[in-house]
């Protein structure tokens, strides 16, 4: 990785309301994928792709997220206490690290993406930074945002992660508008946000990985309310395009969008499909165990 790619940005201060009632009291990050939450697959991501600090533009009324993200000594000290020391030591290294620079930002109101990274600001200075939903669970080795700042060397600019979707799908996502397609990057004129899929200029779908120059910032902060109300991260993308270019990277793992209940059962049965202790359990309810992927089609 190359040293001015250090920070990843993590915008956690949604309020989950597609999975109400269990997220009236758990932030939808720290809902479980099996026995690790979401929050820890981005977290484990990032560390493998090098970054050194971590930013969490978070939610008041979420201070569970920051409670989870970093060690808690009282805790390892029970669990010790207790003669558990091999999960007081695994618990402590899946928390943020003395190494690890860990910043929380609070977003009070819910005022799009583009505005949860533009909270980020101060922490970011003057380089490119990646960008990391955690409810976009990808799965795969190198790990998407290990891939992507790989890439980056490359291209330089805004790079977004691409997947090529079903024609009727691109109504969900921002789908890019493509110059240029070479290997698994697209050199991209725009993108185009949730087109109708008559109108889509492409198949190739924008999903949660980020790495963007810097000064996305001053597009941020010049830019007005766009679909919704909101701060939309696209349209300030869109705005830098003649001053640093876009290109989609087409990433090799497995994505799964844990923001919608069916994404999240598929994650789950696809990772259980791995484990031989799940594997009776998914015979006895009719599964598939020899192929993951059609479990999570089922």
């Amino acid at each position: 990785m190359t040293s001015r790619i250090r920070t990843v940005v993590f915008p956690v201060a949604g309020l989950g309301t597609r999975f109400l009632p269990a997220t009236k009291a758990t932030p939808k990050e720290l809902l479980p994928v099996i026995d690790k939450p979401l929050i820890q697959f981005a977290m484990d991501e990032a560390r493998a792709a090098g970054f050194t600090r971590m930013v969490f533009v978070s939610h008041p009324t979420k201070g569970a997220i920051e409670d989870y993200v970093r060690h808690d000594h009282d805790l390892h000290e029970t669990l010790c206490a207790r003669g558990k020391e091999e999960l007081a030591e695994m618990l402590k290294g899946m928390a943020a690290a003395e190494h690890e620079e860990i910043e929380f930002v609070m977003q009070p109101e819910p005022l799009g993406l583009g505005h949860a990274v533009l909270m980020a600001r101060d922490h970011v200075h003057e380089e490119a930074f990646a960008v990391c939903l955690p409810d976009d669970l990808i799965l795969g080795e190198p790990g998407c945002l290990k891939e992507m700042v790989d890439a980056h060397a490359e291209t330089g600019g805004h790079l977004v992660a691409a997947m090529e979707v079903a024609q009727g799908e691109t109504k969900s996502y921002g789908v890019l508008d493509p110059l240029e397609r070479k290997g698994r990057f697209t050199r991209a004129k725009g993108m185009v946000e949730k087109p109708k899929p008559e109108d889509a200029p492409s198949r190739l779908a924008v999903v949660g990985r980020y790495v963007l120059d810097s000064s996305i910032f001053e597009d941020l902060a010049a830019q007005e309310p766009g679909a919704g109300g909101e701060i939309q991260l696209t349209d300030s993308i869109a705005a830098g395009l003649a001053r640093v270019g876009l290109s989609g990277f087409e990433f090799s793992g497995q994505r799964f969008d844990c923001g919608s209940k069916a994404g999240m059962l598929a994650a789950k049965l696809h990772l259980a499909a791995l484990h031989p202790e799940f594997r009776d359990v998914l015979a006895a309810h009719g599964l598939a165990t020899d192929r993951p992927d059609r479990i999570a089609a089922e």
